[in-house]
Order: C-alpha cells, then sequence, then structure tokens
C-alpha cells in the first residue's frame, strides 16, 4: 500500500502529517539544515571547507555518505559554489538527489538554494546589474521583467530558492553592502522588492524569493557589517519594517532571512518577537525562515547570548528559524539540545512540518530532477532586459556643460577601475563573489567606461591615467584601494 506521504492526490497538510509521524528524531534534524558540498557527478560529494576542487579521501567520503542517508533539508549552491558548467553541475546535484530519493529510508528530496542577486549564481547564467540599479529605475514593472528572467534561468537549473532579493534599506553610504539595496526610501524599497519577488517566484511560485537581511541590517554602528543596531520600535517599524511587510503581505514571499547584528543586544537570528510575533502572527507569513550563512553559530561566537552550539541552536530554533544555513554547525548539536531540555520535539515538529510542507507544495517529491537538456542561461531576451535595466538606471547627478560629447573633445580617464571588467560587477556576481580575477570567457563580455570612451571618440581622443594600484592581500583573494 502507498504511504499517504507518497501519494500526489492527498492534501499536503496529510502527507506532512504521515511523513512527520514515519520520521525519527535524526532524521527530523536532518531536515533542519543544509549541507554546502562541492558535487561530483559520481557521487564522491566533498564538504565545502575551502575553493579547491580536490575531493574527499575514502574515509571522509564514507562518513559524509553514512551523514547524507539521514536526508537533508537544502543543498547549498551547487552551482555557485565553484567553477563548474551548468550542465556538469545539474548532472552533479541529480546525482545527489538520486541518493536522497533512492538511498534514504524515507525518499525526502532536498531542496536546492542558490545566491540570485545580480542574476543566478552560475558560471554560465546572465549577469544584471545591482539593486542600486533596480531602483534606480523608478519602474517596478522593468524589475519584475528583470526578476522573471533570473527565475527562469534559476528554475531550468534545479534551483527552487533564490537567496534575494534584499529589503535593507540605505542609511548610510559608508556600510559596504549599500550596492545590494534599492535604494534609502522604504516605500521605493517595498516596491521593487514586490516587483522582484513577484517575478522571480512567478504565477506557480515554484522558486521561493528570499527577503532579506531581517531587520536593520544597514543601519548599523559604524556603518560596520554585523555591527549592533541601535532605533526604536516606531523607525524600525516605520522605515526598516516597511518593505518586509509589503513583501510578504502583497508579494507572497517564500522565505525570510534574518540578519547578523542585534538590535539593543537583540541578535536577530534568535528574536522571537520579530522572528514569530511580528513575521508569523501579524503579517501572516506562511513561509520556511532559513538562516544567513552562519548567523546561528554567531549568538555563541560573537554574541555571547548562548554558552555552545546546542544553545545557539536552540535559541534560533525557537525564535522561528526553520533551516540552518550554510550546513549544520549548530543544528548537528539538536540532539543535545533536546536531551537538555532546551527544545522540545514538539518543537521540532512544527518546524520541519514547515519545511515539508514546501518541499510538497514545490512538487519534489512528484518532480526530483532537473533536465540538463532544458537549461536555458543568457538567452538573447535575458540579455536585452538586463542591458534594459543598465541603461534606463544610468543617472546624471551633474553637468557642467560637458555633456553631451560633440565633436572630438580630448578626454581624461582618470583610475583604475577604469578599465577593470569586474569592478563594473556586482559582489555577487559569479566572478567576484567566487574572487575569480582570471574569469576572462566572462569578463571579456563586459564594455570598460575606457573601453566605451575610446569607441566613441577614437584612440587618439582619450588620455588614460590609472592613478594607482588595488592593494591585494597576499593570498590573491581580496582587493581594495590603500588606505594610505
Amino acid at each position: 500500500m502507498t504511504p499517504i506521504y507518497k501519494d500526489p492526490q492527498r492534501s499536503i497538510k496529510e502527507r506532512v502529517d504521515d511523513l512527520l509521524s514515519r520520521m525519527t528524531p535524526e532524521e527530523k534534524y536532518a531536515q533542519m539544515h543544509a549541507w554546502w558540498l562541492v558535487l561530483s557527478e559520481d557521487g564522491q560529494h566533498r564538504e565545502r571547507t575551502d575553493m579547491s576542487d580536490e575531493f574527499a579521501g575514502v574515509s571522509e567520503q564514507t562518513s559524509l555518505s553514512e551523514r547524507l542517508k539521514l536526508g537533508v533539508g537544502q543543498i547549498t549552491r551547487p552551482l555557485g559554489t565553484h567553477i563548474v558548467d551548468a550542465k556538469t553541475g545539474v548532472r552533479a546535484a541529480n546525482r545527489l538527489q538520486k541518493m536522497m530519493m533512492e538511498e534514504t529510508r524515507l525518499g525526502i528530496p532536498a531542496l536546492f538554494h542558490e545566491e540570485c542577486l545580480v542574476g543566478l549564481l552560475c558560471k554560465e547564467a546572465t549577469l544584471f546589474p545591482s539593486s542600486l540599479n533596480y531602483g534606480s529605475t523608478w519602474d517596478p514593472e522593468l524589475v519584475k521583467r528583470a526578476a522573471q528572467q533570473i527565475g527562469e534561468e534559476a528554475r531550468s537549473t534545479g534551483c527552487k530558492q533564490g537567496l534575494a532579493p534584499v529589503l535593507d534599506v540605505s542609511r548610510d553610504v559608508r556600510w559596504g553592502r549599500t550596492e545590494e539595496t534599492f535604494g534609502e526610501d522604504p516605500w521605493l524599497v517595498g516596491v521593487m522588492a514586490c516587483a522582484y519577488v513577484e517575478g522571480l517566484q512567478g504565477e506557480k511560485r515554484d522558486v521561493l524569493a528570499t527577503l532579506k537581511h531581517y531587520v536593520g541590517h544597514s543601519f548599523s554602528e559604524g556603518a560596520r557589517n554585523h555591527a549592533p543596531v541601535h532605533l526604536g520600535f516606531r523607525e524600525l517599524n516605520d522605515t526598516f519594517l516597511l518593505p518586509f511587510e509589503m513583501a510578504v503581505k502583497q508579494a507572497n514571499a517564500g522565505s525570510v532571512m534574518p540578519a547578523y547584528h542585534d538590535i539593543d543586544n537583540q541578535p536577530g537570528h534568535s528574536d522571537s518577537f520579530l522572528l514569530t510575533t511580528v513575521l508569523r502572527e501579524r503579517w501572516g507569513f506562511e513561509g520556511i525562515v532559513v538562516a544567513d550563512y552562519g548567523g546561528v553559530s554567531l549568538l555563541h561566537q560573537h554574541h555571547g547570548v548562548a554558552q555552545d552550539a546546542a544553545e545557539s541552536a536552540a535559541l534560533a530554533f525557537n525564535a522561528g528559524l526553520d533551516v540552518e544555513l550554510p550546513k549544520d554547525d549548530c543544528a548537528r548539536h539538536l540532539a543535545e539540545a533536546v536531551e537538555r531540555g532546551l527544545i522540545t520535539p514538539a518543537k521540532i515538529d512544527e518546524i520541519v512540518a514547515r519545511t515539508l510542507t514546501e518541499k510538497f507544495r514545490l512538487g519534489l517529491f512528484e518532480h526530483p530532477y532537473t533536465d540538463e537538456n532544458a537549461i536555458s542561461l543568457q538567452s538573447e531576451a535575458t540579455r536585452e532586459v538586463a542591458r534594459e535595466v543598465a541603461t534606463r538606471s544610468i543617472t546624471l547627478l551633474e553637468n557642467r556643460e560637458a555633456l553631451p560629447l560633440t565633436g572630438k573633445p580630448r578626454v581624461a580617464v582618470v583610475g583604475p577601475t577604469a578599465d577593470d571588467p569586474l569592478a563594473l560587477l556586482s559582489g555577487y556576481s559569479f566572478p567576484v563573489h567566487l574572487i575569480i580575477s582570471d574569469m576572462v570567457e566572462k569578463t571579456s563580455q563586459v564594455t570598460t567606461p575606457l573601453m566605451a570612451l575610446r569607441h566613441y571618440l577614437g584612440e587618439k581622443q582619450i588620455r588614460y591615467a590609472k592613478g594607482l594600484s588595488y592593494y591585494r592581500t597576499t593570498d590573491g583573494r581580496s582587493a581594495g584601494f590603500p588606505w594610505r
């Protein structure tokens, strides 16, 4: 007799209840975290600990395979973790999914998530302008079309959750993640966020958009990432919560990601008032809450509100978290947390039910695999939308009778970024986010300001001075300007 949870004719609630009743505690804990793996077509997957492409040894592989047989909630960035072409990456992801479906006791599929802030974080995907560009178009319909194209590329590769958009309201340009925001006006951010969510998720809502970073991340002390935030509830509600409320109520966003910082000593990953009272009870959010990468560990490593990983896991999941990303740093200690009375089995069931609900709703149990021959990346239509966003977002701040250029003027171009393709790409573009400086095949398609001016005016009319060089760390993986 077919189990109820395998019968697509039964209601999602019936299927969830039946599956939960069959799961061991360990299988439930496995649904509460992701694995960050470098996937292999032959099934020799390894944990991602660095950016090398070497695979784990036999003993390590055996240990990982045994742990994977408990299942997993999500797989972190199968295409956005290392340099792999889309078809190879999809085949490797399908191999992992085959293990989930056929080699685990209950056959619960994994959900694959990727970054998609400026396009799908994938080697061959279309690169879009930054969120500041989206905001500068003042055109939500255009932003929705852009997100639709990103969503199409994502679903064609098997991605079921995109970690975008960013709803932080810009308040201090010194904050290093300002480029990820739509701008400084809460209403503009909310309108653009709704457009992006509707476009990415599509009418079938078969790719989950993720609202981040919940909430007030851009208002940190000294504009430092992770630094504390100090503000009263009225400003929090009217300025920073507003875009999230709009995207939840109006666009039915599928997921929310809390932020790293604390607000008046209450870390976002353990704030039950924000994650449960406001988000679920007041706004009616029914999706899943996923951790920012490493955010749960910060509860004991940085914030000091927990003594160890088990207590951090209990604090976060009791507050309203559903899935720890990018891996199981704290979720692996859930059995200990239950034994210590820090979290109850009933709460575990409540959390796992939300993840299973989304997996059933997304159709993963019936359609767990991705057709590698249906992958669609960098179509001309998609590239044209990206080009339109770039064109429509250009903003002239001041013109001292210099534009438009007429005749054959001589133009001085100064600065290292004028001729650096990577400098024009967002931090969440594939080449930049993976700190890859030699991706000639990707950056060669980028026209730098210097290249454009030379083409427009002619080589002889342009004088270029680099001015200074970037500072690079000794390992070559970080770059910036010298501070003195």
